[in-house]
């Protein structure tokens, strides 16, 4: 089981770069509308089609979900102690539209499945991958997003156009036996790709000149670029690039297998949230600037 996206440093860290991020991106951010959020910002999966029917809410008082606590900025504890994230707010407001209690607690990472089969939890909204390995312990919503593939180079750098031609010879910096080191060697294999054990050995490569560009997660790179060990060094060439094959089928809510009554529940209240426009809301919070 996996979450989606790079991994993240400690947790003290994290936050407080993630807290100066998000002020300095929500100052500089312009005011958009959430059409206009919706097609250039929100990874969003939901079309916008006719709603599927409510399903039978009768006996449900109150939904528990089950989170981790250290994966910023989707579910971590804040400054002051509490419980808080994407991932949290966004169990809330599945709650807040279903018009039922909301209980949203932590456990271990590797705890998250036990809980559901224990009856202990109704959910886990924790950032898991929808993949064989998590469909063999749970059933999963449909997902709520999924993060690109992207290219980063040193703002210098001439290259801006950045396609299978356009990088030969170029060394291509990233984490080592992921998705996106296989999405190189099969798409771009006139690159000299780079692998670093980890994405953050490709990001200080890159920074030092030693490779030309880095490729790894949109999300990851996103908090990378704008924090303060990238020292503004670089920015965005080419893409978005999507392939489940290489790199997920993104991120659903998981459930215990066989329970088929929660699974409509949570995907119709999801598809309320996103009809709402409180799904780009909380998208844009935590993330004002885009990775798309």
């Amino acid at each position: 089981m996996k979450r989606c996206g790079a991994t993240l440093s400690p947790r003290g860290f994290w936050i407080s770069v993630l807290l100066a991020v998000l002020a300095t991106l929500a100052a500089l951010a312009p005011t958009q509308s959430f059409a206009q959020s919706k097609s250039e910002i929100v990874p969003d999966v939901w079309q916008g089609d006719v709603l599927r029917p409510k399903p039978d809410l009768h006996g449900l008082e109150k939904l528990r979900f089950v989170t981790d606590n250290d994966y910023p900025p989707f579910h971590y504890f804040d400054e002051e102690g509490v419980l808080t994230g994407f991932n949290v707010d966004l169990a809330k407001a599945i709650c807040e539209a279903l018009a039922v209690e909301c209980d949203v607690r932590p456990v271990a990472w590797d705890d998250l499945f036990g809980s559901l089969d224990r009856g202990e939890a109704d959910a886990a909204i924790a950032s898991i991958r929808i993949s064989a390995e998590s469909l063999a312990k749970a059933d999963f919503t449909e997902r709520y997003y999924a993060t690109p593939a992207r290219f980063i180079a040193k703002k210098e750098s001439e290259l801006k156009d950045v396609r299978p031609e356009t990088v030969v010879g170029r060394k291509i910096g990233v984490a080592k036996g992921t998705g996106h080191e296989a999405y190189l060697k099969m798409f771009f294999p006139g690159a000299k790709v780079t692998p670093f054990e980890t994405a953050d050995d490709a990001q200080k490569a890159l920074k030092e000149g030693q490779v030309d560009l880095v490729f790894g997660d949109g999300i990851g790179l996103t908090f990378w670029l704008n924090g303060v060990t990238s020292d503004g060094c670089c920015d965005f060439r080419g893409g978005p690039y999507l392939d489940a094959k290489f790199f997920g089928e993104g991120v659903g809510i998981a459930v215990k297998r066989g329970n088929r009554q929660i699974t409509e529940i949570l995907n119709y209240g999801l598809e309320q949230v996103h009809a709402s426009g409180r799904y780009e809301e909380l998208f844009l919070r935590y993330f004002p600037m885009s990775f798309f």
